[in-house]
């Protein structure tokens, strides 16, 4: 018995001119959903690599291979990172630094400098140079942690691994477009300054010691647009009256520490003012200030609106005193840290940097805009 006839794909064929029909609508919805770009995704700004400098806040691993008992790379820190990883990150998972990597398209994770293993492409898409337990004040040293200004010393070093990897050319032009996020300050404050009541009748009052810190800071932006970068992102600090830590050591009842925060935001307006100021005295140069104190100070006093429960201590055992070796296996964490603002006594969880990021995120494109 001959089988039957094929049919030929001509719209004279019901099944395959429907199928064909299909098919072609398919297609168009795939395209136009691919080629449909929200008002965001066309001002995201094009970044060929990432740079960070500064503290545990977007230290990713370097305090790992360095002498120092100031560390996250113990359980349970990573928890909720990639296969529950402690990486060095002061966190249970990604930090701001990663977030912002990811959400501009150059990469998912910023690996640590002084990572060993580190691959060719992860020093063309950059890096963290930053150490926690530093601060701007050498003084603040308080972790045995590089220094933001010794951080350069590594930042030279990337520089000419950067220029044996691509040529002179193309290594200065990536550092000129690459974004650099300088995160410190906190420490000089809260591990400096206000930690030895002795030494404050022979420094500066409190006004002074934040154009101390602040001339540091445009020290290390001048050093590194001298060096090629003109793309920057200063970070201001936190609510430091609100970390737990603070409030534990002030005997505040879990309230926040007001002068401490009041503290901040002076400091925060004053650092506004300098990089408008830098932008003015550097040719070329673009610096976008990311305020962190609002978000985080929202979240911890409307926690409901975020979905948080937990304000006061963080995830990691009593959450009042532990963080860097303090937070380790005999620490029992929470069950669910989405729960908490704070992972440990100093270091917000990373749900609650995932809010800070998008907080910094609207505020990158309004000054782009």
């Amino acid at each position: 018995m001959a089988p039957p006839p094929r049919c030929r794909i001509h719209l004279s064929c019901p099944v395959i001119g429907l199928l064909t029909l299909l098919l072609q609508c398919c297609l168009t919805i795939e395209v136009n959903r691919v080629n449909a770009t929200t008002p965001q995704q066309e001002l995201l700004p094009s970044f060929p690599a990432i740079l960070a400098f500064g503290d545990s806040t977007v230290d990713t691993g370097n305090n790992n291979h360095i002498p120092t008992v100031f560390r996250a790379d113990h359980p349970p820190y990573g928890q909720d990172f990639p296969s529950s990883i402690p990486t060095g990150r002061f966190s249970n998972g990604k930090l701001t630094i990663d977030m912002l990597a990811s959400a501009l398209n150059i990469k998912p994770l910023v690996p640590p400098f002084l990572d060993p293993n580190l691959a060719p492409q992860d020093l063309l898409t950059g890096v963290s140079f930053a150490s926690g337990g530093s601060g701007y004040d050498r003084a603040t040293d308080f972790a045995v942690s590089i220094p933001v200004d010794a951080q350069l010393h590594n930042f030279n070093k990337y520089k000419t691994k950067l220029c044996e990897l691509v040529g002179e050319d193309e290594s200065q032009k990536i550092l000129k477009n690459a974004l650099v996020v300088i995160s410190t300050g906190s420490n000089d404050f809260a591990f400096n300054y206000y930690a030895y009541p002795v030494k404050l009748f022979q420094r500066l009052s409190v006004g002074g010691y934040q154009d101390f810190v602040q001339s540091k800071m445009q020290s290390h932006v001048k050093s590194l647009y001298e060096m090629g970068c003109q793309k920057m992102m200063v970070v201001g600090l936190p609510p430091m009256g609100c970390l737990p830590i603070t409030m534990t050591l002030r005997l505040s009842d879990a309230e926040c520490v007001k002068e401490q925060n009041d503290d901040a935001r002076v400091y925060n307006k004053k650092l506004k003012r300098q990089i408008l100021n830098m932008e003015k005295q550097l040719p070329g140069i673009k610096i976008s200030y990311a305020d962190i104190y609002k978000p985080l100070f929202d979240m911890i006093h409307n926690p409901s609106k975020y979905g948080f429960e937990a304000t006061n201590a963080g995830c990691c055992g009593t959450g009042l005193l532990e963080a860097g070796p303090l937070c380790n296996m005999l620490s029992a964490a929470c069950a669910d840290s989405s729960k908490y603002v704070f992972w440990d006594a100093i270091h917000p969880t990373e749900a609650a940097y995932a809010y800070i990021t998008r907080s910094i995120m609207a505020q990158f494109l309004a000054h782009l805009s």
